[in-house]
């Protein structure tokens, strides 16, 4: 059935955007808490412990209530769906406890204000679990595509690197006096600017990106009284997801690199100001600003382009691995180029090693949406919130144990924050050398993990096609419990239907072999047939991109000697180009308007079809295909869009399109309809080859009861030509010749209009009717002929 389900694969730039939005504020408030909290050992007194526990202890806080969060929102039944409102109220407690964290005075004790800290810290890391888990989880739920994936990514790393390239600045306005008199000052005010603005940031997802309503799923109950069991299914949700050797593996790598980062990325402006700048932060003035502004600036414009080219050229893991190495070779240059007097000459590393953590993320996200669908296959279940807490938990545990590492290690070399390098050159040095080596070996051993990752782009898809299939529509039952009702079928040869049932029409051709049937098919296929179905969509296209005149033209000039009718499915984004193409190449055109759940794009498709319609250019206007079979709209608002079209339009006759049953059983939008268009598939009910003729005819014959006389059309019906079986109806090439044989010469002898589905293969539909719904084209997705 053409477009019987909106694509998943394809997810548009606003929402791309609004989710990166929301990446923008996850990475800004702990790229702002990394810059602020240099104030804490530099102007408030901080020691190296007090650093370490400040790190330690609201991470590992974060780290442990993930998982609470994951499960929570994957079983939260609500008008909203699972993850919108924890989004919205966790960006603002995460808001409102960062403005207050910073609120310090040196006036008050370091102990005071370190436990003044670490209060507000715990719940500031209780809302970022609130937003954060919900909010990730939003974006691995947002498409099914292998690569779609990547690019959702890819745009939310690119709007979120935005937040490594301003924070470093905040180093430059906190240390100079024209804006502030002192450090401690400028950490209070500008905390507020940044929680008002990633506050608004952190909703946006919350607001904009679309969920289903919750309400009748049946998911864990979310009480007190069952937080028991609750507890018991984390754990067992944790067991299940780390059983998947792939998504420990990524669990595992991403730990190594981004805590061995973290782990000296700590220490960055010491290393900068004292191996540099004998320990003056006036000399050493906007430099330590340049490494980390740089560094995201690269990441933005160099790396994750690139990675986001590689991993679709080469598959994620090789991208990852290419990416990381990069990474080391930049981490070595960052030894050579650390030169006192010399600071540009880091400028030259800084693209080599911003592979590493620029890519860590686009690619991680991505294939951890690759491995849930491996759970779902294993489970039944859709846990992209525990999924993420779980990997997510992993980096903030990791990055706890960075934070208490990075202050032992200042501890461990004797590093003194105020005393000049001339006095501690030893604890400098140490530091210059840990700042490449700690990362070297993490990116090291995380390549290591990765090398026998098995996510290839060709097992996704096996995936998501077994998934599909499970999800694939199944018969309805109308058909073997009434259309065929009674009638014992199993066991007779075809002569033996022939005689008892001589209603029917059998075609007469030699069926006994597929030599025999590819004969008579081709002799039928030539003779004409009275219409097709418009498979507009190229191999890497999906519902909603814009259809190019091009290939418009390409296709038309394929089906020109075959066909006197085309049947097109939506009015927009392209599809309202084919009408006076297909005018001029000598084509009658059933034209449709893609009536969906969105009013506004309901619209848009309905006066986009009266357009054409007074251009001249339709010869049957079609408001609406499946859309009761989906459960789209009522019949009541179909009714209203046809009076729609009817009243602004004349001599074009105007109808609705849907399955047989749906029709006959909604006899207001048959009196509405001018002509009785309906959908017939004997495959979809179950019908065996041999019987699936008569399923035709009689699907026609039901359907001409109620008609009242008016013309009735078939405006789908057709054959996989390879995919899963459903109970008798087995998809293969001989069968699709077999079925088209048996249709077309029936539709010829009872002088029916009957439009076959389809043209071309269309690769989309795997996610949604398995293999099957990839193959009902007699040409390929390339425009071969498959016969």
């Amino acid at each position: 059935m053409s477009q019987s389900v909106i694509s998943k694969n394809k997810v548009p730039l606003g929402q791309k955007i609004a989710f990166g939005l929301g990446m923008l504020a996850n990475q800004m408030f702990p790229a702002a808490l990394g810059i602020f909290i240099v104030v804490l050992v530099q102007n408030l007194g901080f020691s190296g412990w007090m650093l370490g526990l400040i790190y330690f202890i609201p991470k590992l806080f974060d780290a442990i209530t993930d998982p609470l969060m994951g499960f929570i929102s994957d079983n939260t039944k609500s008008k909203w769906g699972r993850r919108r409102q924890y989004v919205i109220i966790g960006g603002i407690i995460t808001g409102i406890a960062f403005a207050l964290m910073f609120q310090l005075y040196s006036t008050n004790s370091p102990s005071f204000n370190f436990f003044y800290f670490l209060l507000i810290a715990l719940v500031f890391f209780l809302g970022i679990t609130i937003f954060s888990v919900p909010y990730v989880a939003m974006g691995y739920e947002m498409s099914d595509d292998f690569h779609e994936r990547t690019n959702i990514m890819a745009v939310s790393q690119l709007i979120g690197q935005l937040a490594w390239v301003i924070a470093p600045w905040f180093w430059v306005i906190m240390y100079d006096p024209a804006y502030f008199p002192t450090a401690e000052i400028a950490t209070r005010t500008l905390a507020i600017y940044v929680a008002i603005g990633c506050t608004i940031l952190a909703v946006i997802p919350g607001i904009f990106i679309k969920s289903k309503s919750t309400l009748n799923e049946n998911y864990e109950p979310l009480n007190f009284k069952n937080a028991s069991k609750s507890f018991d299914l984390i754990i067992k949700g944790f067991k299940e997801a780390l059983k998947i050797k792939p998504f420990k593996k990524l669990c595992i790598a991403t730990f190594l690199i981004f805590n061995a980062f973290n782990t000296v990325a700590s220490f960055t402006f010491f290393v900068i100001v004292y191996h540099l700048f004998n320990g003056s932060p006036a000399d050493a003035g906007i430099w330590p600003t340049l490494f980390g502004c740089l560094g995201a600036t690269s990441t933005t414009l160099i790396v994750i382009p690139i990675v986001r080219w590689m991993a679709t050229k080469y598959g994620k893991k090789n991208a990852f691995i290419i990416c990381q190495s990069i990474s080391i070779l930049g981490y070595i240059l960052l030894w050579f180029l650390l030169v006192p007097g010399k600071p540009y000459l880091f400028i030259i590393a800084l693209p080599f090693f911003s592979f590493g953590i620029g890519s860590l993320f686009t690619i991680m996200m991505s294939m951890t949406s690759d491995v849930i669908d491996i759970d779902e296959l294993n489970t039944g279940k859709r846990r992209e919130g525990i999924f993420g807490a779980i990997y997510w938990w992993m980096v903030k545990f990791g990055a706890a144990i960075a934070g208490g590492l990075s202050g032992l290690i200042l501890t461990w070399v004797g590093f003194k924050e105020g005393v000049p390098t001339t006095q501690q050159e030893g604890a400098i040095s140490m530091l210059h050398i840990l700042f490449s080596v700690i990362p070297i070996a993490g990116t090291l051993i995380a390549i290591w993990v990765m090398w026998d990752y098995d996510v290839s782009e060709e097992k996704a898809k096996e995936i998501s096609a077994e998934l599909a299939r499970r999800k694939a529509p199944k018969p309805s039952g109308y058909a073997a419990n009434n259309v065929l009702k009674g009638m014992n079928l199993a066991g007779l040869s075809r002569l033996q239907l022939q005689q008892k049932f001589p209603q029917y029409y059998f075609p007469t051709y030699d069926y006994s072999n597929v030599e025999g049937v590819k004969s008579a098919f081709l002799n039928v296929f030539n003779g004409g047939m009275s219409g097709i179905c418009f498979s507009v969509f190229t191999e890497k296209q999906f519902p909603g991109d814009f259809i190019t005149e091009e290939q418009i033209r390409k296709r038309l000039e394929v089906l020109k000697p075959h066909t006197q009718w085309i049947r097109v499915f939506s009015s927009t984004h392209g599809h309202e180009n084919i009408p006076k193409i297909a005018k001029e190449m000598g084509f009658k055109v059933l034209m449709g308007a893609w009536i969906g759940k969105d009013e506004t794009e309901n619209q848009q498709e309905i006066q986009s079809l009266i357009q054409l319609i007074k251009e001249g250019n339709v010869d049957i206007a079609a408001v609406g295909n499946e859309v009761l079979f989906r459960g789209d709209q009522n019949e009541e608002t179909l009714l209203g869009y046809i009076g729609q079209v009817k009243n602004q339009t004349l001599n074009v006759p105007v109808t609705y399109i849907d399955v047989y049953y749906k029709i006959i059983n909604h006899p207001k939008l048959v009196a509405a309809s001018d002509k009785i268009l309906i959908n017939c598939y004997p495959f979809w009910e179950g019908a065996s080859i041999e019987n699936a003729g008569m399923y035709l005819q009689e699907m026609y014959h039901q359907t001409q009861k109620i008609a009242g006389g008016k013309e009735i059309i078939i405006a789908e019906t057709g054959w996989p030509s390879k995919g899963e079986e459903v109970q008798n109806a087995k998809p293969s090439p001989e069968n699709l010749m077999r079925y088209y044989i048996e249709a077309q010469k029936w539709a010829s002898k009872e002088n029916v209009t009957l439009f076959y589905f389809s043209s071309f293969d269309e690769s989309w539909k795997i996610h949604y009717e398995g293999w099957a719904g990839t193959s009902w084209g007699l040409w390929d997705a390339n425009e071969k002929f498959k016969f």
